[in-house]
């Protein structure tokens, strides 16, 4: 009885009581659930879905904050309530700005995953991170935490990208990755259906047409990126599935480490070079 309790772990998938030999997991179908290095993703992704959210919000606050202190001699403190606080184009390029610029002349292709945490003002910060604490419950809700994780970084780098191949200069914010969780969820409504379904598309397509609206209205918004990041969402939201008709797989948990993991690589090391840069290297 004693070496039966000894040799009994917590599957790395479904945490449900199996044996330490079991080759096939009775409960979820994975092989090796024992293995030590498929524990160690589950580990990588202890956060909750809430605390994930609060995460990503934080770290944005932080670079948002970065990025103006660097930028005290070319701090913008225009009356213009869209470029108060404005951190200074030079900051912005070292700390992970991406478009054709920083990827052409700079190869610095890891921009497609920073510029996605960095604002050009304080009320282009404020307003992603409204509608992420809006929209990223409600896709965490019907994705997933894990699946949630892998839209908002695949997606913002699809809209990233595509804002490159079209010829943008510059760009940076939070708006691709958005627009990617709203591709997602239009995915969802259209293909659930139903009265909660086509409520839920009818309401988003709204916003994608006041997204649209906004961009063709106001200078200087990336609507490529937009663009890029809607339909990357919706691309990923087909091919990753929703809760209601097959559940997160290992497959999903092990892609969100890998996207946590490169991102916050990704991030350490736009903050390490730009430091680097300012104070070592330009002396």
């Amino acid at each position: 009885m004693q070496n039966s309790v000894r040799r009994s772990i917590l599957c790395a998938n479904c945490r449900k009581l199996i044996s330490f030999d079991e080759p096939v997991c009775p409960y979820c179908g994975i092989s090796r659930p024992g293995s030590w290095w498929k524990t160690t993703v589950l580990k990588l992704l202890s956060l909750d879905a809430q605390n994930c959210i609060r995460s990503i919000i934080i770290i944005n606050v932080i670079f948002f904050v970065m990025s103006v202190l660097l930028s005290s001699s070319g701090l913008s403190t225009s009356v213009n309530p869209l470029r108060f606080l404005a951190p200074s184009n030079n900051i912005l390029l070292l700390m992970g700005a991406t478009g054709t610029i920083p990827i052409e002349r700079l190869h610095r292709w890891w921009t497609l995953v920073s510029a996605g945490y960095l604002h050009g003002g304080i009320l282009h910060l404020f307003f992603n991170m409204m509608v992420l604490s809006q929209i990223g419950p409600l896709v965490v809700q019907e994705f997933g935490f894990y699946r949630m994780v892998i839209l908002y970084v695949l997606g913002g780098i699809s809209g990233f990208l595509v804002s490159y191949l079209a010829g943008i200069s510059f760009t940076i914010g939070a708006s691709a990755s958005l627009c990617a969780l709203i591709g997602a969820l239009l995915y969802y409504g259209k293909s659930r259906g139903g009265i909660f379904g086509q409520s839920l598309f009818k309401q988003l397509s709204g916003w994608v047409i006041g997204i649209g609206l906004f961009g063709l209205l106001v200078p200087g918004i990336n609507n490529w990126g937009h663009g890029g990041g809607l339909a990357g969402g919706v691309v990923l939201g087909f091919l990753l599935g929703y809760s209601e008709r097959n559940p997160e797989t290992y497959f999903h948990k092990l892609l969100a480490a890998i996207c946590i993991v490169t991102t916050g690589a990704i991030l350490l090391w736009a903050l390490f070079s730009t430091f680097y840069y300012l104070f070592f290297a330009a002396q």
